[in-house]
């Protein structure tokens, strides 16, 4: 059934009708040709099929991304929301802010019991988990870049979706693992759950989530945010806690953002402002370790970690006490970028020992961190770049499907400082900036990123990940423009994680032991992980030459014009 191609192509291939032969393409290189590189190969051949449509950069971002939500329900969605940093070929620079609210009934202390404690399984399981969703009003916000109508950018989702397509082993095995909570907040049947366990080859039929896509389009966003769906939803909201009313849909609106732009080495660097915490992290980060010249060292060494873990340690220290968003808190982001507060930040740090979390931030016990997105990055054939990050938040969300929709809900409410200092599913930290407030957008870690060299994009990327997502395009960017390695290197080379809180750097289980050794002797704690991220890049050289690779983390795939 799958097919997994390593090999460099330069052209295109089919799928079947009933989509059961999955081709996973992890790098081309190429010339004069779009590209699109997302979580799953048939929502990145959707993309490609609207760019030979004669579609731009965006029109295939909003077809990937309703694919995503057929094919990649873990984490594809149009019940959650997202981020898109954009890059026209004439230098314009854009963001859309379709990150979930918290609906008009939410309340600061909604998640804390009557004893002072704060419930996480209500803030990340269930009805009472869900924002109102963005992610329908985020690709109608998109359009106005567009080339091709939506009802032409819906139909690959909607063919997906009816006729169904073949599950990888990766999704048959996620399927299985979240079987019993599906069934757990579902009360009618759903199509993710059957029987006998699900394996590689089965066809997922989705002939609800069909008709709520045709609904989307006849009726525009409107087929979303009122009428059935809305009604549905609101239905779904009332079999348990849910608050979220027909007026929190009707009234959602998205935020069109100035681009975070900030300079590095011969880069202009464009991402995703406040409610993302993504590019500020990022701006930190880069700032602070450029400040002990990070490009004289080599690519995972030793001395190289420990300077990137600290400009991690010190930045996630900050998110915890000033971010959040920027509609409802003084966006200090100015501040916390600049030259003078950075090189202050800086001053504690010392190559002979780790820097104690205590000395830069206020510490809180930590928990447990979880890790699901998705990211997508586009150039099209006239170099226009687009970047987005989208999310349910844990996998498959609050694992709630709406019923006669069949779609998953986000539990993105989780992403708030529930109680200030109790952390989220990610295990990050947050104060009173994040607060629980009605219609409030909660802080993200999301980073869509574009570098652009000489006006021209040069990279494009991003990953999944909860809050090792800034840390993620750090070294991503660390990786290609400091220690000049390639693309498919610095996305496919080991990862590691610093987030203030817990002190420990989470390291993937082939991470250099010769460093683990060398930065436990200075103090630090190290702890194996399976994978971190799923980071997505293109990176175009000055020549033109395209180099494309989709992370080998999972069923990643890039898909050609």
């Amino acid at each position: 059934m799958k097919k997994i191609l390593i090999v460099l192509v330069l052209v295109g291939h089919s799928v079947s009708a009933q989509f059961t032969d999955i081709n996973i393409i992890k790098e081309v290189k190429v010339r004069n040709k779009g590209v699109v590189v997302s979580a799953h190969p048939l929502a990145s051949e959707a993309g490609a099929k609207v760019l030979k449509m004669g579609g731009n950069a965006y029109d295939a971002a909003i077809a990937t991304q309703y694919a995503l939500a057929v094919v990649y329900p873990q984490a594809g969605n149009i019940g959650g929301g997202g981020f898109l940093v954009g890059v026209k070929n004439n230098g314009e620079k854009f963001t859309l802010d379709y990150r979930e609210t918290a609906p008009k009934k939410a309340s600061r202390d909604m998640y804390v019991d009557k004893n002072g404690k704060a419930d996480t399984d209500l803030s990340q399981n269930g009805r009472l988990a869900v924002g109102v969703p963005g992610s329908i009003a985020g690709f109608y916000a998109t359009l106005p870049y567009c080339k091709l109508p939506m009802e032409t950018l819906i139909q690959p989702a909607i063919d997906l979706a009816e006729q169904g397509f073949a599950v990888t082993q990766l999704e048959a095995d996620f399927l299985n693992k979240h079987k019993e909570a599906f069934q757990k907040h579902n009360h009618s049947p759903i199509t993710f759950v059957k029987n006998e366990p699900w394996k590689e080859g089965d066809l997922l039929i989705q002939k609800e989530l069909a008709e709520t896509l045709k609904l989307i389009q006849k009726f525009g966003a409107k087929g979303f945010y009122e009428g059935k769906t809305a009604q549905l939803i609101v239905a779904e909201m009332k079999r348990g806690n849910g608050i979220i009313s027909l007026e929190d849909l009707k009234n959602y609106k998205v935020a069109e953002r100035k681009a975070l732009e900030f300079k590095y080495k011969d880069n202009d660097i464009v991402s995703m402002p406040l409610p993302s915490s993504g590019g500020t992290l990022l701006a930190q980060m880069l700032k602070m370790s450029s400040l002990e010249k990070i490009e004289n060292y080599q690519q995972n060494s030793a001395p190289a970690v420990q300077i990137m873990v600290e400009a991690e340690r010190r930045a996630y220290a900050d998110r915890a006490e000033y971010m959040g968003d920027p509609d409802f808190i003084q966006d200090k982001t100015s501040y916390l970028i600049s030259d003078e507060y950075l090189k202050n930040r800086w001053k504690s740090f010392s190559f002979n020992k780790a820097t104690p979390s205590a000395e830069v931030g206020k510490i809180i016990n930590p928990s447990k961190e979880s890790t699901q997105t998705t990211h997508i990055s586009i150039l099209d054939k006239d170099g226009n770049a687009a970047s987005i990050t989208t999310t349910l938040n844990g996998y498959y969300g609050s694992k709630v499907v709406v019923s006669g929709a069949g779609f998953f809900l986000n539990n993105e409410m989780d992403d708030f400082s529930i109680k200030p200092g109790v952390p989220n599913m990610f295990g990050a930290v947050g104060g009173e900036a994040n607060a629980i407030q009605p219609n409030k957008r909660m802080l993200s870690s999301m980073t869509p990123t574009i570098l652009l060299k000489n006006g021209k994009p040069y990279m494009v990327v991003g990953t999944p990940g909860g809050t090792t997502i800034p840390t993620s395009v750090f070294q991503s960017i660390v990786n290609v423009v400091d220690f000049k390695v390639n693309a498919n290197t610095s996305v496919n080379a080991p990862k590691f994680h610093h987030q203030w809180l817990p002190e420990t750097i989470k390291v993937e289980k082939n991470f250099p032991e010769s460093t683990i050794k060398e930065l436990k002797s200075k103090g630090y704690t190290f702890e194996s992980v399976d994978h971190i991220g799923k980071t997505e890049m293109i990176l175009i050289d000055n020549n033109g030459n395209i180099q494309a690779v989709a992370d080998g983390r999972g069923d990643d795939s890039v898909a050609i014009e």
